[in-house]
């Protein structure tokens, strides 16, 4: 479900910046002795290849967590995906993450994938640093409501394309592209090779093209996500119609046989540059094969 919100400027990550460095209001100790009083018992395997680094093994837990696992961890999470760090980090599956290798391993993601929220609490009861995380996009998790921005003309974005495997590909020829078992399907702004696409795997063997304005106009609705992911639920019944496809083509850039369309897709020039995307930290460097 969308809850479209224009102005994205309800809530937003709490720092201070001096130059180019970013300082973040600390956990309390409180929180941080919860957290680590509840690893107790033996470790569930993290999420991820065995060759993957530890880091990257600690993303694709938190991704799956944050995204589909929550309710089966008993993990309490917002509407709005938010769930407290505190909780996130008391799970198992983060035994030896602290709170500041968190945050390190959110800065330092390339497709900005998840977000960090600070909510100091006003009433004196209350405890006073309020620590929430969330995944920017991505969720099967039912009734998660993001803060999404409305696209109302394709002029708004440069393109919006999706990656897939070849084997994949025989079958959305023919339904279209699904939101499968997600809340909504995932378009990419650029293609691989232009940087780092988030709403794409790099290894990605189709690029299907998809003419946002003629979806539009046929009443499919698409937003934009806090990290820049191009998201739409699809028709009714969760697809895209391949009558929305423009052009299709193999991962090297060459037309895919009977899909060239009107020619070759590149970067259109942004007419109504409206989006305005969550603030969200993403300087240095992430290995790239983390779950898209």
């Amino acid at each position: 479900m969308f809850r479209v919100n224009t102005a994205l400027d309800s809530v937003s990550l709490r720092r201070i910046i001096v130059g180019q460095h970013f300082y973040y209001p600390k956990m309390s100790q409180q929180h941080q002795e919860q957290g680590q009083s509840a690893k107790k018992g033996p470790s569930p395997k993290p999420r991820g290849h065995p060759r993957d680094s530890p880091d990257v093994r600690i993303s694709k837990s938190l991704s799956y967590l944050l995204r589909h696992g929550a309710e089966k961890a008993g993990l309490n999470i917002r509407q709005d995906g938010y769930a407290k760090v505190s909780d996130v980090l008391a799970n198992p599956m983060f035994r030896d993450v602290t709170f500041i290798h968190l945050q390190d391993i959110v800065k330092r993601d390339q497709k900005s994938r998840y977000h960090l929220l600070f909510e100091p609490q006003t009433l004196e009861s209350a405890c006073t640093d309020v620590w929430w995380i969330r995944a920017n996009q991505g969720h099967s998790i039912k009734n998660i409501e993001l803060d999404l921005q409305l696209i109302e003309s394709a002029s708004e974005i440069p393109m919006a394309v999706h990656g897939t495997t070849r084997q994949a590909w025989n079958l959305i020829a023919t339904q279209g592209l699904s939101k499968m078992k997600r809340n909504h399907i995932h378009l990419a702004q650029d293609v691989p090779g232009s940087g780092v696409i988030s709403g794409m795997r790099n290894s990605s063997q189709i690029l299907i093209f998809v003419d946002v304005q003629k979806a539009l106009d046929a009443g499919i609705r698409f937003c934009l996500s806090a990290n820049g992911v191009v998201l739409t639920e699809g028709n009714g019944d969760g697809f895209l119609s391949p009558e929305f496809f423009l052009r299709v083509e193999n991962g090297n850039r060459t037309p895919l046989q009977g899909w060239e369309g009107s020619g070759p897709i590149v970067l259109a020039p942004l007419v109504q540059a409206n989006i305005k995307v969550d603030d969200v930290v993403t300087d240095g460097a992430q290995p790239e094969n983390l779950l898209s």
